[in-house]
């Protein structure tokens, strides 16, 4: 299974700067996060600057909010950006965001849950039929003609962690990227995926399982540490959250031993020089990638 190895950046301080310096030292992948109130780039808009200035870079959400957006304007997005850069598109959706302020920004009328997966349906529709006309209980499309299609459809991954979340990766998803597990709890959440999946009659391919990992190079810090506390109680946050390079390195393979295969490595705090934790990451985590 190939082990790939990405970054997680999105302040639009030093945005262009981190985008051109990943590109040129061979960074597998670019992830942007959906944070509303912040300095973080919006990860659509960021997705296209990066995108445009790069030819090899891979770019993706991690994770976007897809309850509370049209699926119509969704898959236009998504359609646009893979016409214009093939195969480098990597889009990954969740239920809500993870600060609670954030919320407001993602309305939906009925259940969050149920909105979620109408939407995903709708949207992989949209990506895949030439004329889209579709019924649900909280949309309603008519004669929805988006072109070009992707020469290969694209893998749509969602993240989340919660029984519900997990099912759902297995029920309409292609792979799954999870946060805040140790790794016996992702080789766990790997196997409830596969049995949703093999429920469903569909299959999910056997390296589509990522885990996003903060590393701590200061200490964790404190709300991040509270949050990894709410998402998991009964976990540690220095489980979940490595301090410095060695520390990263060790528990990316433990992963890679339970099963997960994809990863998101990104800054607790945003590095005064992004560039050189980029230089860092290469020397001590590309390695890994096979």
């Amino acid at each position: 299974m190939k082990v790939r190895i990405g970054v997680g950046y999105g302040s639009l301080a030093g945005f262009t700067e981190a985008v051109d310096h990943a590109e040129a030292v061979g960074v597998d992948s670019l992830w942007l996060s959906e944070v509303v109130f912040s300095q973080q780039v919006d990860p659509f808009i960021g997705m296209a600057h990066a995108l445009a200035r790069t030819t090899n870079l891979k770019v993706g959400t991690g994770v976007a909010v897809l309850p509370g957006r049209h699926p119509v304007l969704v898959a236009k997005q998504l359609v646009s950006l893979a016409a214009l850069t093939p195969k480098r598109v990597l889009p990954v959706f969740g239920l809500q965001p993870a600060r609670r302020p954030e919320r407001q920004a993602f309305p939906v009328t009925g259940n969050r849950a149920a909105v979620f997966d109408e939407t995903l349906r709708a949207v992989r529709t949209l990506l895949e039929q030439d004329e889209v006309t579709f019924h649900g209980d909280f949309w309603t499309i008519e004669g929805a003609r988006l072109a070009p299609k992707p020469s290969k459809p694209l893998d749509i991954w969602l993240g989340g962690s919660a029984p519900a979340g997990l099912t759902r990766v297995g029920r309409l998803a292609d792979g799954w990227l999870g946060s805040f597990l140790t790794p016996a709890q992702a080789g766990e959440a790997r196997e409830t995926i596969k049995r949703a999946a093999d429920e469903a009659g569909r299959e999910i391919e056997e390296d589509h399982y990522g885990m996003s990992i903060a590393i701590a190079t200061d200490g964790i810090p404190p709300a991040l540490a509270a949050l990894a506390r709410e998402r998991r109680p009964d976990t540690d946050p220095g489980d979940v959250i490595p301090t410095g390079w060695g520390g990263t390195r060790d528990l990316v393979q433990r992963y890679v031993d339970a099963g997960i295969t994809k990863f998101v490595i990104r800054p607790t705090t945003a590095p005064d020089d992004f560039t050189a934790f980029l230089d860092e990451f290469v020397t001590e985590l590309m390695p890994l990638q096979n």
